[in-house]
């Protein structure tokens, strides 16, 4: 099941796996090339895990309408509450070492529906885009289908 609304995309699935797995795997860049719904990420360019708010992680990506095709992405997490929640900012680091986001938002919320039970609800958030980043990018750059991929992409890793 997915939702489209004006200024976000969401989905959610339940998979038979207690909350605590899920969030451990959503907290771990290594394994977010492979959930993944769009192709786009290659690796973790940190591949420490999750563990703070202000956490900045770094991500390979590939586009074929990127400029350069390859590129880095620079993530800060916003939300972390273990079990339940794991979100971040996407933006880029610039050439002096500052880092750049564009108002786009990725977040995990889980709902455990017993001991070995969870709902996940994938949401891309791209309400703080300001108006001159949506003049040369549409939101969402994806179909609502890349949500529920990466959704069954998660399940399959935790199966």
């Amino acid at each position: 099941m997915h939702t489209v609304d004006q200024e976000y995309v969401s989905a959610t699935l339940t998979v038979a796996v207690p909350a605590e797995r899920v969030f451990a795997v959503l907290g771990d860049p290594t394994a977010h090339a492979a959930i993944d719904g769009t192709g786009w990420v290659r690796k973790a360019a940190d591949p420490e895990p999750l563990t703070e708010v202000g956490q900045v992680f770094r991500m390979e990506m590939y586009h074929p309408n990127h400029p350069n095709g390859d590129y880095q992405v620079a993530n800060k997490v916003q939300v972390l509450d273990p079990a339940r929640a794991i979100g971040w900012l996407t933006g880029q680091e610039k050439d002096d070492g500052h880092l750049e986001f564009g108002g786009w938002f990725w977040r995990d919320d889980l709902a455990p529906l017993g001991p070995s039970e969870t709902e996940i609800t994938l949401t891309y958030d791209w309400s703080a885009v300001p108006q001159f980043i949506r003049e040369y990018l549409r939101f969402p750059p994806f179909g609502p289908e890349h949500l529920t991929n990466s959704l069954r992409h998660l399940a399959e890793l935790l199966r």
